[in-house]
């Protein structure tokens, strides 16, 4: 497994994370707190649970910023990477993690339902990337890290998915690619990729078609599955060893993603087992 020279010190880290205000977003800035981060900068689209989470971190000595921030708008994602350098002069981990869901046929799918899914999971992302990256090189020095989170989704093919699937397959590919390019500048990339998580992105999600007769069966799936803390714990765990590739938890994810390398006719045949029952109990 390729790593990189050195690992980033969270101990008085300087930290980004977007879609903080909840779910993984939150528990990655708590578990930043609670491994020494100096100072972190909460953002998401909702300012009140952006500044509660703030406060979070505040009664626990950590230094933090609220900031509301809409990550599918590039200007705004820029002004943000302007007010942390202006601040700090430095980001050492940085967590592309804002994101949203989506379930139901391709048939039932709307050109809209397409374009938000780019626009938040793959280009907020991009996003996070063009504007802070070239201040993280130029930064030199210590070692640094980008998490960007990615999904299950993107290592496992998921029919009734697809606009969700194909921006976490983006992510995946573009960590992948970061991670080469970036290494000589001492900047460690890791795609974070959960699976079934006790967050909210089920009961917020778009859902189509004859596929939303289920959804409050999944609420309740989800609200019976892993903690979010847990995910936020292996990716801190993956900034030290320098993973590329996350899943998280690995018993849920690692099975089925080695079933697509080494034998992707059963991998195919287990997708779609696992979305016909999803959510009927």
């Amino acid at each position: 497994m390729l790593k990189r020279r050195g690992h980033v010190n969270l101990n008085g880290a300087v930290a980004v994370v977007t879609g903080a205000g909840s779910g993984i977003g939150r528990s990655l800035a708590l578990g930043l707190a609670r491994a020494g981060a100096a100072h972190v900068y909460v953002t998401d689209v909702d300012s009140e649970r952006a500044a509660a989470v703030t406060a979070e971190l505040t009664a626990v000595g950590t230094g933090a910023t609220p900031v509301t921030l809409d990550v599918s708008d590039a200007d705004a994602v820029g002004a943000l990477a302007l007010q942390v350098y202006e601040s700090h002069d430095r980001v050492d981990v940085l967590c592309n993690n804002a994101g949203v869901g989506h379930a139901g046929a391709v048939a039932d799918c709307e050109l809209e339902d397409w374009r938000r899914i780019v626009e938040i999971n793959l280009m907020g992302v991009v996003h996070g990337v063009h504007h802070f990256v070239p201040r993280m090189i130029a930064q030199g020095g210590a070692p640094s890290h980008i998490i960007n989170t990615a999904s299950m989704a993107g290592l496992f093919p998921s029919p009734k998915m697809a606009p969700y699937s194909m921006s976490k397959y983006g992510v995946v590919g573009m960590s992948e690619c970061l991670a080469l390019e970036l290494r000589e500048h001492n900047i460690g990339v890791t795609a974070l990729c959960p699976g079934i998580i006790n967050t909210d992105i089920v009961r917020t999600s778009v859902v189509r078609g004859a596929f939303g007769e289920r959804q409050d069966n999944l609420v309740k799936m989800y609200a019976k599955s892993t903690s979010p803390d847990v995910v936020a714990a292996d990716a801190l765990k993956a900034t030290q060893r320098g993973r590329i590739i996350e899943p998280s938890p690995s018993y849920q994810v690692t099975p089925p993603w080695l079933l697509m390398r080494w034998a992707p006719p059963l991998g195919r045949g287990l997708s779609r087992l696992f979305v016909r029952y999803a959510g009927t109990r």
